[in-house]
């Protein structure tokens, strides 16, 4: 395997409050001896100025990149500034072990982007909730986390697109139009911090807008909730029950691919409808929310979740007969990129 040390990990952030500082301080601490660390740190100037102090051991910069998803400007930034070939890009709650990130970086010998599989540690009742969604998504192809790995040499010296919503597929499906391999890591099980109840709660509808990004999961999730009104109304218990077992079943499926049973409780799937009668409503709120304009992300709204393959592979063909320099960006002002 190759050492950490020829690792970037970058961590875009911003901060409101600066509770959890002294937490986040020691990992990163611990992980200035694993690899080199770039926060990219979007947070305001008094909060900027204290990090600075704490995170001494480690790069801290603001983001330079323009974009109104912060996430992806930090990202965009710090694989700008990166000092090596291998990239792992997490979100302030992910906390990766030395062994995970020597795992993560052996597998960029196989592909150029590569999506680990986060797990809730520790297990309140809203991250068993949300473990639903996760093992679910496991079943389903593979879920979607809050960190990546990827080699800088598959953006081709480009940028990806920061005003949309979903930003790490839109990183992914960046890679993969310009020719990038992708490997969905499921057995890489990387431990993330549950958000707060309240965070959890604000994220209920913004999650369900990441589906306009996959239209056939969207239109599965849409008839959830006018299946389910239809047999209550008609009296069909027994299917809607049928229903809930299948629903538990496909999650289970889920926790025992790719050696997840190690990594999931055996209660886990219970979860899964639960999870899925929340999304069944909130995914018509996202609908609501797209007629309006787009959904709410800090001080902006954005319409796009993500580009699909097809647009991003376009915009490059038409960016690089245009300019066959690598700076050229691969969404950069294209049309067709706006429609996904």
């Amino acid at each position: 395997m190759p050492p950490p040390e020829a690792l970037e990990y970058v961590l875009p952030l911003r901060w409101e409050t600066d509770e959890g500082l002294d937490e986040l301080t020691t990992y990163l601490r611990r992980l200035a001896g694993w690899a080199d660390v770039t926060v990219v740190d979007g947070s305001p100037a008094p909060l900027f100025d204290r990090h600075h102090r704490a995170w001494s051991v480690v790069r801290h910069i603001a983001p330079e990149r323009p974009g109104a998803n912060g996430k992806a400007r930090g990202a965009m930034t710090g694989i700008d500034h990166s000092r090596h070939e291998r990239i792992v890009i997490a979100d302030d709650d992910v906390r990766y072990s030395r062994d995970e990130l020597r795992r993560v970086s052996a597998l960029l010998d196989e592909a150029d982007f590569v999506r680990p599989q986060n797990v809730f540690r520790p297990l309140p009742w809203h991250a068993r909730w949300d473990t639903g969604r996760t093992l679910l998504n496991r079943a389903l192809g593979g879920d979607y986390s809050g960190t990546v790995a990827l080699r800088r040499s598959a953006l081709r010296g480009r940028a990806y697109d920061t005003d949309v919503l979903f930003e790490n597929l839109q990183l992914e499906r960046t890679v993969r139009a310009l020719g990038g391999r992708i490997l969905v890591a499921d057995d890489l099980f990387v431990a993330r911090h549950p958000p707060t109840v309240g965070r959890f709660l604000e994220q209920r509808v913004r999650q369900a807008y990441d589906d306009f990004a996959q239209p056939v999961r969207l239109v599965r999730e849409l008839l959830v909730l006018p299946a389910a009104v239809r047999a209550i109304a008609r009296g069909r218990w027994l299917a809607l029950a049928g229903g809930v077992v299948a629903v538990v079943v496909l999650a289970e499926a889920g926790r025992r691919r790719a050696g997840g049973t190690t990594a999931f409780a055996p209660t886990a799937a219970l979860w899964a409808p639960l999870w899925l009668a929340e999304r069944a409503v909130t995914v018509w709120l996202a609908v609501a929310l797209r007629l309006r304009g787009g959904v709410r992300y800090r001080d902006s709204r954005l319409a796009r979740a993500a580009s699909s393959v097809r647009s991003l592979r376009r915009a490059a063909d038409a960016a690089t007969a245009a300019d066959p320099s690598p700076e050229a960006s691969v969404t950069k002002e294209d049309p067709h990129v706006r429609a996904a």
